[in-house]
């Protein structure tokens, strides 16, 4: 139990660090230049654009406009999924949706393997008891009858042995024969 929660942990450690190392790509791009808050179209590259969260960059014509924050995603009036950056220039924003759901994905199913782990391995501990305890209380039921049966063979067979002459109580192993 122990090693598949360290398993666990390190593979979410390692996605964690994954994500901090992709995210800290994005932030090595800052500039010193202070950016104007308000004016997104000032930007004339994609660099400085994208340095800004709250601007968005459009390669079909080259533009840098406002992010729309009344929509998730932006509308294709603004830009094109495959067209618009956001954050860093190489990724567009449809890879980014992907990647980003699927890494979500990934860290939401690990959460929930390692809760279930989790809880299977505290059942499992339990469940041997009980079980152990039931097939006890079964055998007790059952040794009585079979000892019973035991008795019961033993007598008939007894009975045979002696209806045939096979009884040992005679002092030669021949006695069986002398009827003869």
């Amino acid at each position: 139990m122990i090693k598949t929660e360290r398993g666990i942990m390190s593979s979410l450690l390692v996605v964690v660090a994954v994500t901090c190392v992709l995210v800290s790509r994005a932030e090595c791009h800052t500039s010193t230049t202070p950016t104007p808050l308000n004016s997104c179209k000032a930007f004339s590259t994609c660099d400085s654009c994208t340095q800004n969260p709250k601007c968005l960059w459009c390669m079909t014509n080259d533009t840098c406009t406002d992010y729309p924050v009344s929509y998730i995603l932006p509308p294709p009036a603004v830009c094109k999924l495959s067209q618009a950056r956001w954050g860093v220039c190489w990724v567009n924003f449809e890879a980014l949706i992907i990647a980003m759901a699927v890494l979500g994905g990934t860290i939401i199913i690990s959460i929930a393997v390692c809760c279930c782990c989790c809880c299977c391995c505290k059942k499992r501990q339990s469940g041997p008891d009980r079980d152990e305890e039931r097939f006890a209380r079964k055998r007790e039921e059952i040794r009585p009858r079979a000892d019973e049966r035991k008795v019961e063979r033993k007598v008939r067979h007894d009975d045979i042995r002696k209806k045939y002459g096979l009884v040992p109580d005679s002092d030669h192993p021949y006695s069986k024969f002398e009827n003869e």
